[in-house]
């Protein structure tokens, strides 16, 4: 959370008026400054009130705003999305160092009480299996191996269509 907290205070100042505007567009109070905008700009030009003239009779002038305003809205979000995105990636990478580390530290581990089991004589019904499990696991090779799975998943799937 402090982490995020300085984050957050490091921005920049377009950073945080996207935030902004962006945090505004999410919200039922941007919903209903636009239904009373657009209700007010409707009626006044469809029907008509008393003292205002009918500024905007084809309603070109709201629809032209509206097409900006959702340009403008929608690259905002975009921006928003990409630093959320970047903020993923960040702590998925720092997920698989954590892994990683945990495997590696639960690896040695298990060679150590392995090796007090022998000295002290203890045999289990497992012991076939720890000299593999006190290997560490090469992590590009359980990519590869992901990638290569996931690869057979799509042409079976590309097969069936």
């Amino acid at each position: 959370m402090e982490r995020r907290r300085g984050e957050a205070a490091a921005a920049t100042g377009e950073e945080r008026f996207v935030t902004a505007i962006t945090r505004f567009a999410g919200s039922m109070v941007f919903i209903y400054v636009h239904l009373m905008i657009f209700g007010f700009w409707i009626v006044a030009n469809i029907w008509g009130l008393p003292g205002i003239p009918r500024f905007d009779p084809s309603l070109v002038y709201l629809a032209t705003m509206a097409a900006i305003e959702a340009i403008f809205l929608a690259t905002f979000v975009l921006i928003t999305q990409n630093r959320m995105s970047a903020a993923a990636d960040k702590r998925a990478d720092l997920h698989v160092q954590m892994t990683l580390l945990v495997e590696h530290e639960l690896t040695r581990l298990m060679a150590l009480v392995s090796e007090i089991a022998q000295k002290i004589g203890v045999t289990t019904s497992v012991d076939s299996e720890v000299e593999e499990l006190k290997q560490d696991v090469a992590a590009e090779a359980v990519l590869d191996k992901l990638e290569n799975a996931e690869g057979v998943e799509n042409a079976d799937a590309e097969r069936e269509r």
